[in-house]
């Protein structure tokens, strides 16, 4: 799990661009600060989940969530453009919000990682949240 989390966060950091006229960019996966996440499911209900962030300069702005599941646990982290541009001002403590609808499809309880960085050694942090689910 490490290595496939080890491996798109090397993919997504790659450079990309649309075309040579297009506005270049790379793309970056950002630690997690908090999140807004119900304490239960209800079996068949969808649920918004927030996750908050801090968005480190002008230059970065939200694209889309990695998102990946095996079984009922669920690992999360915010994928940001940041695009190339001389005028980049870097913010400080500016938290942003990003929200997913959470589908429940099956009994027992999710278990949510959150990803939240890496420690000294380079291994993921996570913010590890079980939420029941209720029929």
């Amino acid at each position: 799990m490490k290595k496939i989390f080890v491996l798109c966060f090397l993919v997504l950091s790659m450079s990309c661009s649309v075309d040579n006229d297009a506005t270049e960019f790379n793309l970056e996966v950002l630690p997690i600060d908090s999140v807004d996440i119900p304490t239960e499911f209800t079996l068949g209900e969808t649920y918004p989940i927030t996750v908050s962030y801090l968005r480190p300069s002008t230059c970065h702005s939200f694209k889309n969530f990695y998102y990946y599941k095996e079984n009922n646990q669920r690992t999360v982290a915010p994928i940001t453009y940041v695009f190339k541009a001389n005028n980049c001002e870097i913010i400080e403590n500016v938290l942003v919000e990003a929200t997913f609808n959470f589908n429940v499809t099956s009994n027992g309880s999710y278990i949510f990682k959150f990803w939240q960085g890496e420690d000294e050694n380079g291994d993921p942090i996570y913010l590890t949240i079980e939420v029941p689910v209720i029929e």
